[in-house]
């Protein structure tokens, strides 16, 4: 039986993502849809030298001051890399989709809140693990849930 993903439906999903090097987008945002993380599992194959990080962040719109950029990520969480161990971020945490039409930074009126919401801009948002280090070798797995409000 196949999944139902239509709109107004909403979904468990798990990703898995093996030998990771490089930025990787764990999820990757569509319009009018609000991802909740459950759980990001990072498994940390190899490191180059002690003290390696990586880092779990969104690419997406800064409602304080950088408008539809993705230049400044929002961070998560920064990870120091220790080769054979798993790192669990159970903190559960939502995002948009996509980003929301253009208003002027910072966000501090209700209308304004409401055009977030609306995810009315045309920049989707990604929820990413981010190696600083090019040495660092990741299996990641995340779960979430993917609310279809299209």
């Amino acid at each position: 039986m196949a999944l139902n993903v239509a709109a107004g439906t909403e979904t468990l999903q798990a990703m898995s993502f093996a030998d990771v090097t490089a930025d990787q987008d764990l999820i990757v945002g569509a319009a009018h849809h609000i991802y909740t993380v459950l759980s990001t599992i990072v498994f940390t194959v190899s490191i180059g030298t002690a003290g390696d990080v990586y880092e779990l962040l969104i690419l997406g719109h800064d409602h304080f001051g950088d408008a539809t950029s993705q230049a400044n990520p929002m961070i998560i969480a920064k990870v120091v890399a220790v080769a054979g161990q798993t790192f669990v971020f159970n903190d559960k945490f939502s995002f948009n989709g996509f980003s929301s039409a253009a208003y002027t930074e910072p966000m501090s009126t209700n209308t304004e809140q409401a055009t977030i919401a609306q995810q009315g801009g045309s920049v989707a948002q990604h929820y990413q693990i981010h190696p600083l280090d090019t040495a660092v070798i990741t299996d990641v797995t995340v779960t979430f849930i993917d609310q279809n409000n299209a």
